[in-house]
């Protein structure tokens, strides 16, 4: 079984879909692409479960650019002949896995949430709403890992060997030129603890300066729902929900959101659920643990205020 990464550091779901891989009964290999990967190898090296990190070094693998990486997992895959290739079904799996699917002629399982058996999983349809069993017959299974439904991986405790991979020939059909990252003192959103978002109730970018207060007091990531990025409030980046991020927290606090089943679809998981909303019918209610029905511009301030006591 294998695992594929490419990172300065290492991501977060990478851990996740680690687990996922040992679940699997085999031995665990983790494919590290990149330009300059001595830390992420060391750091991969330690994860516990991890057999081996195969290492692979160009400077065409910059940015994580499927149309380069593709090439280079079907070597690896045909040198070692795994049976299973996995990523976490963030955008970078998303964006890659699907192609290496099509190249191998196989038919690949999207954002699996549980492992029955080596070609059983689980995973979710209808906006979470409905569960479905996938046995997977291929001669390689190739998969995407929800992050929030495997625990990660422990990063102590590993001692894989490492070994060096043929880099593939360029394709050079595409070149990446650059990325500009929002920049933030806040916990990255997937991996927060605690998550506030807002919605359309919120009535403007500039009132969610009322949500990054309340998350500065929580050490909280800011989310917000689709409705709320659609109307230019905030960057896409923040979307929660089926066409953006999964997330999973221990609090989750919805302000101003109506709950739509998409959105619900990525937050439903979390352990405890606050609803702050004017409309006591709001859909948003039926999943909270702790609904509060009340005007957001004047529950948040007092809920900040009583965090700054």
């Amino acid at each position: 079984s294998y695992r594929l990464h490419n990172n300065d550091k290492l991501t977060p779901i990478t851990l996740n879909a680690i687990t996922a891989a040992s679940k699997l009964g085999g031995e665990v290999s983790c494919l590290v692409a990149g330009t300059d990967c001595a830390k992420v190898v060391e750091q991969i090296s330690k994860v516990q479960g991890v057999k081996k990190v195969l290492v692979a070094q160009h400077d065409s693998y910059k940015g994580s650019l499927p149309e380069e990486l593709t090439p280079l997992i079907l070597a690896t895959q045909k040198q070692f002949s795994f049976t299973h290739i996995c990523a976490g079904a963030s955008a970078f799996g998303k964006n890659l896995l699907p192609r290496v699917a099509a190249k191998l002629d196989v038919a690949p399982v999207s954002d699996i949430i549980e492992i029955k058996s080596p070609d059983t999983f689980v995973r979710t349809i209808y906006a979470g709403n409905a569960l479905s069993t996938v046995k997977c017959n291929e001669s390689v299974k190739v998969f995407t890992v929800r992050g929030t439904s495997f625990e990660a991986a422990s990063t102590e405790g590993g001692n894989a060997t490492s070994e060096n991979v043929a880099p593939s020939s360029p394709t050079g059909i595409s070149e990446w030129l650059e990325q500009s990252l929002t920049k933030s003192d806040r916990p990255e959103l997937t991996s927060a603890k605690v998550v506030v978002s807002g919605g359309r109730g919120l009535k403007s970018g500039e009132n969610f300066k009322l949500l990054y207060d309340l998350a500065d007091k929580l050490n909280a990531a800011v989310g917000a729902s689709r409705a709320a990025v659609d109307a230019g409030f905030v960057p896409n980046d923040m979307q929660v929900g089926q066409t953006g991020k999964i997330v999973a927290p221990e609090l989750y606090i919805a302000v101003g959101i109506s709950g739509a089943i998409q959105h619900l679809a990525g937050m439903k998981d979390s352990k405890t659920i606050v609803a702050i909303n004017k409309d006591p019918e709001a859909p948003i209610f039926q999943v909270a643990d702790y609904g509060l029905v009340a005007d957001l511009f004047k529950a948040v301030p007092e809920m900040t205020e009583a965090l700054s006591k």
